[in-house]
């Protein structure tokens, strides 16, 4: 009789710790599906990024100087609410496309010639870019979305808004700095909403209400109608937050903790 009342607190105990077990390997399965509902609006950032640099490449080659800096605007819009992908899932195009600040290609060398010099000799670089989008174009279809390198890329995003754009910008010569920062922080709300919440909702609701409180916090920083009158200091402390709510977030839904150590070194 003790031997059967010993296998039968052997066979719950065993039970709940594979329940426990299968809770936590089905996690990042999970969030690997709540990451497809994210593939829509990243598909129609990065083409609304390729017409505009389509765009950008006809009005150079009408030399209309006017029209190819509205074109490279359109263009980055996408780009920007797109870099939580880039940044977690393609960083060697992320550099290809958008490298600063000591651009000699991509997006920020195109805008030096545009909006600073006022030349418009950058078509080599105009298709290199379209060629570098229409890559990205592809791999956002192909690529599998992963909840883990959404967070990874929705983390360093945040961090990149604080500590490396909030003190002037990236986009100095068009004058777009905080377009870019607005549309970030829009791309890190939109992955959140549809990667994240509701699973952390389920997990940590506390947690969950407290990093989408961030989350809004960064974009109202951000809604001056001038970089001038953005309190960096502020920016800075909120994305700072953020990233430590996100990391929090990983450990509740059964992920890695995001890495930022290859950021800090830059």
């Amino acid at each position: 009789m003790c031997d059967m009342k010993n296998a039968l607190k052997l066979g719950c105990a065993g039970l709940l710790l594979s329940v426990a077990m299968s809770a936590e390997s089905t996690a990042p399965v999970s969030l690997d599906s709540a990451a497809e509902r994210y593939r829509p609006e990243l598909a129609a950032a990065v083409e609304q990024s390729l017409t505009g640099a389509q765009t950008m490449r006809e009005r150079i080659v009408a030399k209309d100087l006017e029209g190819a800096k509205k074109a490279w605007i359109a263009s980055r819009v996408g780009w920007e609410r797109s870099e939580v992908f880039t940044s977690g899932f393609t960083s060697e195009l992320d550099s290809a496309i958008d490298a600063w600040p000591s651009a000699v290609a991509g997006f920020h060398y195109i805008e030096a010639r545009l909006f600073g010099a006022q030349q418009m000799d950058v078509l080599p670089a105009t298709d290199a870019l379209i060629f570098h989008l229409s890559n990205l174009c592809m791999m956002v279809k192909a690529t599998p979305l992963s909840g883990q390198g959404m967070l990874e890329g929705t983390a360093k995003l945040a961090y990149e808004i604080g500590e490396s754009k909030a003190d002037g910008g990236e986009s100095r010569f068009s004058g777009t700095s905080l377009d870019d920062m607005r549309n970030n922080a829009d791309g890190i709300a939109a992955a959140y909403k549809l990667v994240f919440e509701p699973e952390l909702t389920v997990r940590d609701p506390a947690l969950a209400t407290a990093t989408s409180a961030r989350i809004k916090q960064l974009q109202e920083e951000l809604r001056p109608t001038n970089l001038a009158e953005v309190d960096s200091d502020k920016v800075r402390a909120t994305s700072e937050d953020l990233v430590l709510s996100l990391q929090k977030a990983a450990t509740a839904l059964g992920l890695e903790r995001p890495s930022l150590s290859d950021l800090a070194q830059q």
